[in-house]
């Protein structure tokens, strides 16, 4: 007869202290939404566990920290293959006091399931030192990773990942977001494999930022303009998408104060402040590259 019941009600640990005192053999079977996970015991002891990232002792402490789902045990199942030596108690121990972090770790990462971003601030003055895990983490932030694939990227563990991150968002480095949705057809998109008669018709091609429109006279403004979406250009260039908000969001600055009658001050300003991001986001050499556009 299986043993099943709700991870909300009774803790995996707990759990599986009931089943192993038993010395029973079989396979704990574990759902949570999309996420699956298994636990194998034999003659009540852990010898081995799976999740859809990891196996062994980590896919064990990465089912412990599991709040919610849905667990069934089964009797009579053989493990695949005995890859933990751990006793049961060293085992939930461990767990145990992963859980205990975790809770703290949640209130800053509620979800390993969300995308980090930085966080760039106007006023951020001076260096962020970070130890080299740190950095190589931060190296995987693209906007698009989920924390679980950033951790994946960089060959840690979710919980190990997730402490690294907790300091970043606590310092205000960087911020969690829900994942953007995959864009889906629009009504009248043909299904793959059929064939579409497509009619061509010439369309402009739009102006860089700046440019006067066609049959006008070039503004008195027009040379700082030029300038202006030559830094643009040079520091996404130098950047990388990771830095591109930032760049765009005083490249729209100084524009507006050109626009106003502001001279080349508006320009210098614009790329200080972007020279500044630079260093936070990929350090002093990038940093002066930057600086140097001023004087280009």
């Amino acid at each position: 007869m299986a043993f099943q019941g709700s991870l909300a009600e009774l803790q995996l640990p707990d759990i599986i202290q009931l089943v192993s005192v038993s010395g029973k053999t079989g396979v704990f079977h574990l759902v949570d939404g999309r996420r699956r996970g298994q636990i194998w015991l034999h003659e009540g002891r852990i010898v081995h566990a799976e999740t859809e990232d990891s196996s062994a002792e980590e896919a064990v402490y990465a089912l412990a920290i599991w709040r919610t789902g849905e667990f069934r045990f089964e009797p009579g199942i053989a493990a695949p293959r005995h890859t933990i030596q751990k006793s049961n108690t060293g085992l939930l121990m461990e767990a145990a006091r992963r859980l205990d972090e975790w809770r703290v770790l949640s209130k800053k990462i509620p979800s390993v399931d969300l995308v980090p971003e930085f966080v760039i601030l106007d006023n951020r003055e001076g260096q962020i030192n970070l130890n080299t895990m740190e950095w190589l983490l931060l190296s995987k932030i693209d906007g698009q990773r989920t924390v679980k694939q950033i951790a994946s990227a960089s060959g840690m563990g979710v919980f190990d990942a997730a402490k690294l991150l907790y300091g970043l968002v606590a310092t205000n480095l960087i911020r969690l977001r829900e994942p953007t949705p995959p864009p889906t057809s629009s009504p009248g998109t043909p299904a793959r494999g059929t064939v579409t008669a497509t009619v061509v018709r010439a369309t402009p091609v739009p102006e860089p930022p700046g440019t006067p429109a066609r049959g006008t006279a070039a503004p008195a403004n027009a040379p700082l303009l030029a300038q202006l979406t030559r830094v643009h250009d040079e520091c996404v260039a130098l950047l990388g998408p990771v830095g591109e908000t930032v760049v765009q969001k005083h490249y729209n600055r100084a524009r507006a104060e050109i626009e106003r009658g502001a001279g080349p001050e508006a320009i210098d300003e614009a790329v200080q402040q972007i020279a500044r991001a630079a260093g936070i986001l990929k350090g002093g050499a990038v940093a002066e590259a930057v600086m140097r556009l001023s004087k280009g």
